[in-house]
């Protein structure tokens, strides 16, 4: 005798804490196992695009950090950057340093996020997730030492930064580094040989390198296939080319491997402030630009190695102070794309965890 089920439809969000964000998945389900998938995104839709071609390009910088929330410092550089790119704005050495200081620190307090949250998606207790966030609290102090808010900092200018660090600022920031490389060996204690938490991602979620090249994949959904590919050392900004860093990569692709290359990457991480808090030299924190900013007609690509991958804006100047088009490449989105794939055939607690791993902001996919 032989039993058959019947397949139905499942809807996860767009109110579901495995969603990370207001987004929503209808899973076609057999039984356990996930035969179809869409996603559906377009509820945090806010057309910050649009909006930003009626403001001046330092009006626009407060966009970038409610596109990716968790990553607010890496939004800010990268439409500077791009900015700078198009109107020619030299940026002093100091101003550079403390870019790559800033931008680093949030990598730290975003993998935190991703990595807590992705344990917790893997039915983990909740000890790993407090740990990281920890840390992440401590990231977050130091942003509001500085320019008054954890989150939406809008700290970046065209031109350089809007303050210099208080003097309270360099003594916090060195005891954060000096006790983070024994608190992210302590997470990698607690979870590298957790027999519950590898069978959770060994081998679920697996993404070729050829196929994250084909998907155009970027950050660590990229490096965890293999592929050593990193801005920060491809197309070196601020200040990188003259720091000494690695790029961790892993070797099979799959959940295990992608919260590996985070783990790893938040050494870099405080291995590159380290080197920027010896080298930093003194001089201005700025460079002073015209209050409305009238870059010369033409267009202009800037990218950033953001914590979820490339991150890039697309300007294009008619000669007003204000950009005629504004295009933002998110890194979310395009790494999403491949969740469909990976998920058909699989049951759905590991699309779950599948999702977790590719660390998606929805305030970015949709804008």
């Amino acid at each position: 005798m032989t039993t058959s089920s019947e397949p139905y439809v499942l809807n996860i969000g767009p109110q579901h804490p495995s969603t990370h964000g207001v987004f929503r998945l209808r899973v076609a389900m057999d039984g356990e196992t996930i035969v179809d998938m869409d996603m559906i995104v377009g509820y945090l839709h806010r057309s910050m695009e649009k909006l930003a071609e009626e403001r001046t390009y330092t009006q626009n910088i407060p966009f970038t950090d409610r596109a990716d929330y968790l990553a607010a410092m890496s939004g800010n550089l990268g439409l500077c950057l791009a900015v700078e790119r198009l109107a020619g704005v030299e940026v002093p050495e100091r101003a550079d340093y403390l870019r790559v200081i800033f931008a680093e620190l949030q990598r730290i307090a975003s993998h935190a996020m991703a990595n807590g949250t992705l344990v917790s998606d893997a039915g983990a207790w909740q000890t790993p997730l407090l740990y990281m966030f920890r840390e992440r609290e401590k990231i977050l102090d130091l942003f509001e030492m500085t320019c008054g808010a954890r989150l939406t900092t809008n700290y970046m200018r065209i031109g350089g930064v809007a303050f210099e660090p208080p003097p309270e600022f360099w003594p916090a920031l060195r005891e954060l580094v000096d006790e983070l490389p024994d608190r992210i060996d302590e997470y990698a204690e607690l979870l590298t040989d957790n027999e519950i938490f590898l069978a959770r991602t060994r081998g679920v979620g697996v993404i070729s390198a050829e196929d994250a090249i084909n998907g155009s994949l970027t950050g660590p959904a990229l490096r965890g296939s293999g592929v050593p590919w990193d801005l920060r050392k491809a197309e070196p900004y601020a200040v990188y080319d003259r720091l000494d860093f690695e790029i961790p990569v892993g070797r099979r692709g799959d959940v295990y491997d992608r919260f590996m290359v985070r783990l790893e990457e938040t050494k870099q991480s405080t291995r590159l402030i380290r080197q920027a808090m010896a080298e930093i030299p003194e001089g201005p924190h700025k460079t002073q630009i015209p209050l409305a900013l009238r870059p010369e007609p033409g267009e202009v690509y800037g990218r950033v190695e953001s914590p979820r991958g490339e991150l890039g804006y697309y300007l294009v100047s008619d000669g007003s102070p204000a950009p005629y088009r504004f295009h933002i490449r998110a890194p979310s989105l395009i790494n999403l794309s491949l969740l469909r794939a990976l998920a058909i055939g699989s049951p759905l607690p590991d699309a779950v965890v599948t999702l977790g791993s590719i660390d998606i902001v929805v305030g970015e996919i949709d804008r």
